[in-house]
């Protein structure tokens, strides 16, 4: 594999590792005072009013990273067609969801950066040793 290649892949599973995070916080941990903190939610209220759209929302984030991951470990033993795929698709849906969080306002830009930066490389890198050759 050619050390593009690799970086897509490191970045993939990187990205995979944050929208695990994010699962644990949006699922698991979305009540807690420090989770609150982190997506600006006033009050415990307004943390289980919306715990059933936070869980909802995690698992999406959980899927993805399954994705990405299961895609890398598809390419280490040779399903690359398959699981080159499978990380495309998964990085360019982060992506496409970092895009969209940074759309619902200027207040997201860190939320989104931290969210898309490493699905946008892993797409950046696959995208230029496909174009250019391994």
């Amino acid at each position: 594999m050619s050390v593009l290649l690799v970086i897509s892949a490191v970045c993939a599973v990187l990205a995979g590792l944050v929208h695990v995070y994010i699962f644990f916080l949006e699922s698991v941990a979305w009540t807690s005072p420090r989770v609150r903190r982190i997506f600006g939610i006033a009050s415990e209220t307004e943390s289980q009013a919306t715990r059933g759209l936070a869980f909802n929302q995690g698992f999406y984030n959980l899927f993805l990273a399954i994705g990405a991951i299961l895609g890398v470990v598809l390419v280490a033993t040779g399903s690359s067609t398959t699981g080159w795929t499978l990380v495309v698709f998964s990085t360019a849906s982060m992506l496409g969801a970092a895009v969209v969080l940074l759309g619902t306002g200027r207040k997201y830009l860190n939320a989104a950066f931290a969210q898309g930066t490493l699905p946008l490389i892993a797409l950046l890198f696959v995208f230029i040793a496909s174009t250019f050759g391994n």
